[in-house]
């Protein structure tokens, strides 16, 4: 802990927490094996690594090839994507048991307003104290904490703590925490802007707030020099906002360097729109544009996407929508290789009950047959029952779950395409 927490009014009492290493956590957590050892989540790019790996220079996005160089020890596994989604429910609901407002962030962090609960709960370092706790008993999971006044200085607290921390600043003295700091700490600053930066003589956040506005402005655009202004001057006035309303629910995966069939791009799509679908269902929400993430080979992306008539969580419409947009990319995919595929919905709007169903009027069986198998994942875990392609029995399967839709009229016809 930096400083000591002192029992006044404006005691700091905004939580940012943060589990450590997520993905590679909770693989060591379910593989004994796994513990202690450098760990890399990912196919042919690694897109997670513990803090062993880290330490030993992998990081991601780079290269499994490239991360063995680093790390001949490295054991790199094949993503979970189930079971991180569970442990996110689980560390959600501790969240939630400890605090009034929680604001999620992502699958793994959230802001938490402990305000008002010395009463009940004790002062907001107590509180930290046993979140920690908690999450190491009930999630299985290591978590850092930071705690501030701000938002900004909450999230700044708990990166700097990593991994397995607590860091406090303590109120009047955040100045002197902050602007001691190399701007790269500052959220929201990556390397370009910190390279814009650099070439203007501002190498600490002490050194941005001594800058005016426009010279910040000067160096990295009216916007970004506006925000890092207030920042560095810990001016953030945002509140802790619960229940934020989401513009997208998306996931992906992580693919070898090895070509792929288009037999099995569409297993492993259907596998993503699985996934995705079942998130919306879960969190009670429909949606009409689709978009299709591809990285490629050579390290470039791109991203399709088209827009439904009508809002949907259904999985087969879903993934025959995703089908549809991956016609289209697979010349580019054909010259470049693949090594990313992900999907994404968006124009989310509230699940309602007895919406107008769209010809054919087959939707209904679907959606029982949807809701059944989400309930059998609920009660029994997320590995209860799949659908048979993407256990890999079948290939064909998956093709023709996204092709049967495709030749229906009017099924994933897009009212209109973008690309980018």
């Amino acid at each position: 802990m930096w400083g000591n927490i002192r029992s006044v009014t404006d005691e700091p009492a905004i939580l940012h927490a943060d589990a450590d290493a997520f993905f590679a956590s909770v693989e060591q957590r379910d593989d004994p094996r796994l513990r202690g050892r450098p760990v890399a989540v990912g196919g042919g790019i690694v897109t997670a690594a513990s803090y062993e790996a880290r330490a030993r220079g992998v990081r991601p996005p780079i290269g499994a090839a490239e991360a063995r160089r680093r790390c001949p020890e490295l054991l790199i596994v094949e993503p979970h994507w189930q079971a991180y989604v569970e442990a996110s429910r689980k560390l959600f609901a501790v969240f939630e048991s400890m605090a009034p407002v929680v604001e999620g962030l992502s699958l793994e962090e959230a802001f938490l307003d402990v305000r008002g609960l010395e009463h009940i709960a004790g002062n907001p370092l107590g509180i930290a104290l046993r979140l920690k706790r908690a999450v190491l008993e009930r999630v299985g999971l290591p978590i850092t904490v930071g705690l501030a006044r701000t938002k900004f200085l909450a999230k700044m607290a708990s990166r700097l703590a990593k991994p397995d921390g607590l860091l406090a600043v303590p109120a009047g003295r955040e100045l002197e925490f902050l602007h001691p700091l190399p701007v790269e700490e500052v959220w929201g600053v990556g390397p370009a802007t910190a390279a814009k930066l650099h070439d203007h003589g501002m190498h600490t956040v002490g050194e941005l707030a001594s800058r005016r506005e426009d010279e910040l402005a000067a160096a990295v655009g009216r916007a970004a020099g506006r925000k890092l202004h207030a920042l560095a001057h810990n001016r953030d006035p945002r509140r802790v906002t619960a229940h934020r309303s989401r513009r997208s629910i998306g996931s992906q995966s992580a693919l070898g360097p090895r070509r792929r069939s288009r037999e099995e791009l569409e297993t492993t799509l259907l596998g993503v729109v699985d996934r995705v679908a079942r998130r919306m269902r879960a969190a009670g929400r429909s949606g009409r544009t689709v978009s299709l993430r591809l990285r490629f080979g050579d390290y470039r992306r791109a991203t399709r996407s088209c827009t439904l008539r009508q809002p949907t969580a259904d999985t087969r419409t879903l993934a025959a929508a995703a089908g549809a947009l991956l016609d289209g990319a697979m010349p580019l995919i054909a010259d470049r290789g693949l090594t990313l595929i992900g999907i994404a919905v968006a124009n989310l709007s509230a699940a309602r009950v007895g919406e107008q169903l769209m010809l054919p009027l087959d939707r209904r069986p679907r959606a029982r047959l949807d809701a059944a198998l989400d309930q059998l994942r609920d009660r029994f875990g997320p590995a209860a029952v799949t659908r048979g392609s993407l256990l890999g029995r079948d290939p064909g399967l998956a093709s023709w779950l996204l092709s049967a839709d495709r030749k229906r009229p009017g099924a994933a016809a897009g009212v209109s395409r973008s690309r980018r």
